[in-house]
C-alpha cells in the first residue's frame, strides 16, 4: 500500500540532504496507526458483504444484462479484489510500513490494488456512457451489447489496459531490507522521472478522464430525466448528481495530494519542511479513504435501485426451503422477473428509462 512512497529522506539540495532543515511540525504517527486499522477494517467487512451480495444476485444475469448491469458486475469484482487483500494492509499499517510476507505478495498485492485503482474508475465511466446512451440515445449501438464479441472484447480490453498501467508501476515495486522490509515502490535509476510519469499517469487514466466522462453524463442524464414523466420529485435528478459528487469525493483529496509531491520531487525548493511533512502523512490517509468507494459503489448502483432490491429478495426466496410445490408463489415473485414481475413489461420499461438508478435500466 506504500508504494508511491519513496523515501524522501534521499533527496539531496545541493550536495545536502533536506532533513538537515529544521521541522517544527509534530505528527502523531499512533493515532494515524489506530485510525487507519479501524478505517480499513471497516471497508474490509462492510465492502466485502455488499459486493459479494452484489455479484451473488447479479451473476447469474451476467450473460444477458444489459450494458449497465453487465459493468457494475465488473465494479463489484473489481473492488472485491482489493477488499480481498486489505487484510495485508491492515497489518502493514499496524506494524508501521513493516512487510513480513515476502517478495511475491508484495508484488501481488500491489498489482491487485493498482489494476483495481484503474479498473473500477473505467468501469463506472463506461457504465454512466452507457446509461446517458439508454436514455438519451435509444438507437445508438449499445457500448457492451447483450449479443456478440463486443462486449467481450471491449470487457477484457478495459481488464488488459488496466493490467498494463499496473504493471508499469508494478515492475519498480520490490521487497526492501532497511532497519525493517518494507514493500515500495523504489526504481533503481530514474526515481523521479518513474514518480512522476506514474503519477501523471494515475491523475489522467483514473481521475481526469473519468471523472469527466462522469459528470459530463450524468449532467445530461439529470437534464433528460427533468423531462421525463414518470420522475418521482426531485429524487431521480439529485440522485444523478450524488454519483458525480461520491466519486469526486472518493478521489479528489488522492490525486490533489499526490501531485504536490510531485511538484515536491520535482522541485524540491518550493515546499517548507513542514509542508512535505504533512504531504507524507497526510498521503496514506487519503489512499484509505479513496477506497471507501469499494463501501459507496453497491449502495448508488445497487441497493437504491427497487430492479436490485427485488432480484435480491427472489435470489434469496429460491434459496429457502419451502413446503409443498411452491404453487402458491405469485408471479411478483418469479426469480427472474423483471422487477420482481407481476406489472406489464411496456409500463416497467417505461418507468425503467425515466429511474436514476443505474441498475434499473433494461431490468
Amino acid at each position: 500500500m506504500g508504494t508511491h512512497e519513496h523515501n524522501h529522506s534521499l533527496d539531496y539540495l545541493n550536495g545536502t540532504p533536506w532533513f538537515v532543515y529544521e521541522c517544527t511540525i509534530e505528527l502523531d504517527a499512533d493515532y494515524r496507526r489506530i485510525a487507519l486499522f479501524l478505517l480499513y477494517l471497516f471497508i474490509f467487512i462492510v465492502g466485502l458483504l455488499e459486493n459479494s451480495l452484489v455479484v451473488w444476485v447479479n451473476w447469474r444475469r451476467r450473460h444477458s444484462a444489459n450494458g449497465v448491469l453487465f459493468c457494475i458486475i465488473n465494479v463489484s469484482l473489481s473492488d472485491l479484489m482489493v477488499i480481498v487483500i486489505l487484510p495485508f494492509f491492515m497489518m502493514e499499517v499496524t506494524m508501521d510500513k513493516v512487510w513480513l510476507w515476502g517478495r511475491f505478495l508484495c508484488k501481488v498485492t500491489n498489482l491487485i490494488y493498482v489494476i483495481n485503482f484503474y479498473s473500477s474508475s473505467f468501469f463506472l465511466a463506461f457504465m454512466t456512457l452507457e446509461r446517458y446512451l439508454s436514455l438519451a440515445r435509444p438507437t445508438f449501438p449499445a457500448m457492451f451489447p447483450v449479443v456478440g464479441r463486443r462486449r467481450w472484447v471491449l470487457c477484457g480490453g478495459l481488464w488488459a489496459f488496466s493490467l498494463l498501467l499496473a504493471l508499469m508501476e508494478n515492475v519498480h515495486v520490490d521487497l526492501l531490507e532497511w532497519d525493517e522490509p518494507g514493500c515500495y515502490m523504489m526504481p533503481e535509476y530514474h526515481f523521479t522521472e518513474w514518480f512522476v510519469t506514474v503519477a501523471f499517469l494515475c491523475l489522467i487514466f483514473q481521475f481526469l478522464g473519468p471523472a469527466a466522462v462522469i459528470i459530463t453524463c450524468n449532467v445530461l442524464i439529470a437534464r433528460a430525466v427533468k423531462t421525463a414523466p414518470d420522475v418521482q420529485g426531485q429524487r431521480d435528478v439529485w440522485l444523478v448528481h450524488v454519483y458525480s459528487l461520491v466519486f469526486i469525493m472518493c478521489w479528489l483529496p488522492y490525486h490533489m495530494v499526490m501531485f504536490l509531491m510531485l511538484i515536491d520531487d520535482i522541485n524540491p525548493y518550493i515546499f517548507s519542511c513542514n509542508t512535505v511533512e504533512v504531504l507524507y502523512f497526510s498521503f496514506s490517509v487519503v489512499q484509505s479513504l479513496s477506497l471507501f468507494h469499494c463501501v459507496a459503489n453497491p449502495i448508488l448502483y445497487n441497493f437504491l435501485s427497487k430492479s436490485f432490491r427485488n432480484n435480491l429478495i427472489n435470489t434469496v426466496v429460491t434459496y429457502l426451503p419451502r413446503e409443498g410445490t411452491g404453487d402458491h408463489v405469485g408471479a411478483g415473485t418469479m426469480p427472474n422477473a423483471p422487477n420482481g414481475g407481476g406489472a406489464d413489461p411496456g409500463k416497467q420499461r417505461k418507468l425503467s428509462n425515466a429511474s436514476t438508478s443505474q441498475s434499473d435500466v433494461g431490468s
